[in-house]
């Protein structure tokens, strides 16, 4: 295959493509997706996906969108989350977040970098590359999950629940257009302070859960310049990030606080040894007498379809080396495409990498629209040539993966 032709031709189809490329951008972010409700948005995908070509499209029983161009022995998964966080405070947003606004090329919605960005891309790129024949070898689904509240938890039950074990995955999280290959990881924790409840009038009466946590508190406040660094992925990080009180009245003494934790993992450190920092926070006579416990988040909500994949809220951090295969193949692609080269680089936050990766060892990469740092914000924004150009992206990559299955 020359690739030199094949990148011109992609450039034209893409470039013939950009009308309806920015359509479906601008009506997925329109179908509000918060708290993993995905089914409206999945069903607009699904709509756009069949003229195009794709084959077995369906909704898996957790509820995500899945549709199958090629039929190759190499299986890859185009990931992009498509649920997305709330809104927060609606006079915070100086324009309705979901008709969003569009400005300088730029179109700013909930979602629209966060992730719904890379959808549009991701299908239409997969249809240019069927029609040029840049999937010869390959088998490859666009996935369009719920992520937001458990990192991972939709690709572990593709794998798990519904067969679909790729041997390839391209992630469309906000990269700048650059080719990501790793990620710190993460573990949420709790800890929990039983006391004893007491009229606030007689307090000595009682034991105040919420100072019991106070060394605990200041504990992980301090404990952040021990963690662990590491020259790619940079170093750990803990912070509080909720606490609730539980106290028959504001006149009365606490018998329970709970403070939650997000301790962020860089390369090499391990739940257990997370835990345990954690752990050697609280004072002895609290720990050895079972009146403070830490730990590890588990989740089991079931999705809207009803489905339940319990998962402990434990995201391992990872890297793929730059040598790598898929990595070089992320890098000839851009250079095909772009006419020039771009770098490596790595998400600050969490992806499902963590589970591609992390947990299952399914070499995985990183390529979005899209800059990370307005994800979660009211400035939620994507460059709109850079979800257009992002196709000719995801078109080329089959032709250039290896086609080792191994």
């Amino acid at each position: 295959m020359d690739l030199t032709k094949a990148a011109n031709e992609v450039r034209l189809r893409v470039t013939d493509a950009r009308e309806d490329i920015l359509r479906l951008l601008r009506e997925i972010v329109a179908i509000p997706s918060m708290e993993g409700r995905i089914q409206e948005v999945g069903e607009r995908i699904a709509r756009e996906m069949t003229p195009l070509g794709f084959e077995d499209i369906r909704f898996d029983r957790m509820g995500n969108i899945l549709g199958r161009m090629g039929s190759g022995p190499v299986v890859m998964v185009y990931d992009s989350h498509i649920d997305t966080v709330g809104i927060g405070d609606p006079d915070a947003w100086k324009w309705d977040p979901f008709q969003g606004k569009e400005e300088n090329g730029i179109l700013y919605a909930r979602g629209a970098g966060d992730e719904k960005g890379s959808t549009p891309g991701m299908v239409y790129g997969l249809a240019i590359a069927g029609d040029l024949g840049l999937l010869e070898g390959v088998t490859a689904y666009y996935f369009g999950n719920m992520e937001e509240w458990c990192d991972g938890i939709a690709p572990h039950a593709l794998v798990e629940a519904e067969g679909i074990r790729p041997n390839r995955v391209v992630i469309g999280e906000s990269t700048r257009m650059r080719v990501y290959r790793g990620q710190k990881g993460r573990v949420e924790m709790k800890v929990v302070a039983k006391g004893r409840s007491a009229h606030a009038a007689s307090n000595e009466l009682g034991e105040n859960a919420v100072y019991k946590l106070l060394p605990v508190i200041a504990g992980v406040q301090n404990l952040e310049p021990s963690l662990g660094d590491h020259p790619f992925l940079g170093k750990g990080k803990i912070t509080v990030t909720d606490m609730q009180v539980k106290t028959v009245s504001i006149n009365a003494v606490p018998d329970e606080a709970t403070i939650w934790i997000d301790r962020r993992l860089t390369f090499g450190e391990t739940k257990d040894q997370a835990l345990a920092e954690v752990s050697a926070l609280i004072p002895p006579e609290n720990r050895d007498g079972g009146d403070i416990q830490v730990k590890i988040l588990f989740y089991n909500e079931p999705s809207y379809t009803g489905f339940v994949f319990p998962e402990e809220k434990y995201f391992p951090a990872w890297t793929l080396e730059e040598d790598h295969s898929l990595v070089q193949a992320g890098l000839k692609a851009y250079e095909l495409y772009f006419g020039r080269p771009t770098g490596t680089g790595k998400w600050n936050f969490s992806t499902n990498g963590t589970y591609w990766m992390g947990k299952a060892g399914i070499p995985a990469i990183g390529f979005g629209p899209g800059d990370e740092v307005h994800a979660h914000t009211v400035l939620d924004q994507v460059p709109l040539h850079e979800v257009v150009d992002a196709a000719g992206f995801y078109a080329l990559l089959p032709a250039l993966v290896s086609k080792d299955t191994s």
